[in-house]
């Protein structure tokens, strides 16, 4: 689907100033839809009739209400109408005045209401808004219905004046509360004069046991806030907004409660007639924010302190290898220092995460030094990795790294002979669905009779368990075609099916 600045750039030939301003209207008519119960579109001159008398205008945007059934089920955007089709979009274009519709039309068998707002720019008129209303399913004139119409006059005359939205306003609108949600108008003084149902609700779950009408709303919220900078600031947003400083989006809490409040000056004709308060009860939302952040918070924690006592053990290992005499046992508990340290570092990166994933490419290539420091002194191996291993979920990641450590070490130890230096690579190649990786060295081969099965080695036994039980993935020990040995690992990425 095109976007607004695609259709504006293809149909007209309109100034930077002007599209930065159709994109803030944009961004601010949701609620103007919501509270005009209507359907809102935005046309725009065609470039070909821009200059002269306008005979077609192109709709670049439509915005539906979430208060009213639509009028429009269809996309309109991209439809390019005459004056005969739309009257009312051609004499706002041409006269720069609101023009409504006198008598009601007719949409598919749906009567409408229309009426047309021209938009101002620096005062050049450069689109217009058309609101149109399903009159089939008309709302019933009740006290909330008057007051949204009300203060959705008052912005389209703004708007047809050029002074909404603001240029140096934000809108925020992924998160800025709706119409909906809780709607609060005030006097020019700052007094309540209607409260929805839903608005009063959110002030009863503040802490207020009176009514909100007649109230001025600066002081009733900061009577509410036990915290003195906190209730000073929402009384100074709210009378600010009066007084034409701008407002955006701000949190309130209070007695448990937590709502977000946002206020715009309403203006038309140059004179301040009050405010519109949009407010929404977010309490929940944030509890369930809060625990999701401390439960994050906690599981990191415990990782840091597993990684720790990992680390821990890993030296009081080390320590045990350089006081023994047995130069089998020191081997051995060389080997799990450098699988007790592989583990650790798994915990260390998820430590770090903000949710339960590893890169392995990071942990690995922080493994490769430890690895090839093991390699004697007189037996210079190097270790090289090429390709990309990705991201795994934490139950996975660690063996598949006890996996690899195992496999590198195996090539270091038993691939070379005595005083030779040599390479080993860790080549990955990672596709939708497995995770390949061949683990090759150059050294002397597999010697003759050896079997991956029957082998009595430790760290190979270890690998076909965690590759097996673990990984449900497959192992292949084989001759290279370039001389030395392949050590073939292949990982599905899918979900595994349970083994018995």
């Amino acid at each position: 689907m095109s976007t607004l600045s695609d259709l504006l750039a293809e149909h007209t030939d309109l100034p930077g100033n002007a599209v930065d301003h159709l994109q803030q209207v944009v961004g601010e008519w949701q609620l103007l839809a919501d509270l005009s119960f209507a359907d809102v579109l935005l046309w725009v001159a065609t470039e070909s009739t821009a200059g002269s008398e306008p005979l077609t205008v192109v709709c670049v945007a439509q915005c539906r209400p979430t208060t009213a059934s639509t009028a429009f089920p269809d996309d309109a955007v991209g439809s390019v109408v005459s004056e005969s089709e739309h009257p009312q979009v051609l004499r706002a274009l041409l006269e720069g005045e609101i023009v409504t519709e006198v008598d009601h039309a007719w949409r598919g068998g749906t009567p409408l209401r229309r009426e047309a707002v021209p938009v101002r720019c620096d005062g050049e008129v450069i689109a217009v808004l058309s609101r149109d209303t399903n009159l089939a399913q008309q709302r019933a004139q009740s006290p909330l219905e008057l007051a949204y119409l009300d203060c959705a006059a008052d912005l389209c005359q703004m708007i047809s004046e050029g002074t909404f939205p603001n240029p140096d306003s934000r809108s925020d609108t992924n998160s800025s509360p709706r119409a909906g949600d809780g709607f609060i108008r005030l006097d020019p003084e700052g007094r309540v004069v209607y409260a929805s149902p839903n608005a009063l609700s959110a002030y009863h779950r503040m802490g207020l046991n009176t009514d909100l009408v007649g109230q001025d709303l600066a002081s009733t919220t900061r009577a509410l806030i036990t915290d003195p900078f906190e209730s000073k600031e929402v009384a100074d947003y709210i009378s600010g907004t009066l007084a034409g400083r701008l407002g955006h989006r701000m949190e309130v809490e209070a007695r448990g409660a937590i709502v977000l409040l946002r206020a715009l000056v309403l203006k038309p004709h140059g004179k301040v007639v009050g405010a519109a308060v949009v407010i929404r009860d977010v309490t929940e939302v944030k509890r369930r924010d809060r625990a999701l952040l401390s439960k994050d918070a906690t599981i990191r924690e415990i990782h840091h302190r597993v990684k720790n006592n990992l680390q821990t053990v890993a030296a009081l290992l080390r320590l045990q290898a350089r006081r023994t005499d047995n130069e089998e046992a020191r081997q051995a508990l060389s080997e799990s220092v450098r699988r007790v340290t592989s583990i650790a570092l798994v915990h260390e990166t998820l430590s770090m995460s903000v949710d339960e994933e590893v890169d392995l490419d990071e942990v690995v290539d922080r493994l490769v030094p430890i690895l090839a420091d093991v390699a004697a002194v007189n037996m210079p191996i190097k270790i090289k990795r090429e390709g990309t291993l990705g991201v795994f979920s934490a139950e996975r990641a660690t063996p598949l790294v006890m996996v690899l450590t195992e496999l590198v070490q195996n090539a270091i130890e038993h691939a070379f002979d005595p005083g030779r230096s040599g390479t080993v690579y860790l080549r990955a190649d990672r596709s939708a669905r497995w995770l390949d990786v061949v683990i090759h060295d150059d050294g002397r081969g597999l010697p003759d009779g050896f079997s991956l099965e029957k082998s009595d080695r430790l760290g190979l036994q270890i690998v076909r368990t965690l590759v097996d039980a673990e990984l449900g993935g497959s192992l292949g020990l084989h001759p290279s075609p370039d001389g030395g040995t392949d050590a073939v690992l292949r990982v599905p990425l899918g979900r595994r099916a349970p083994r018995p």
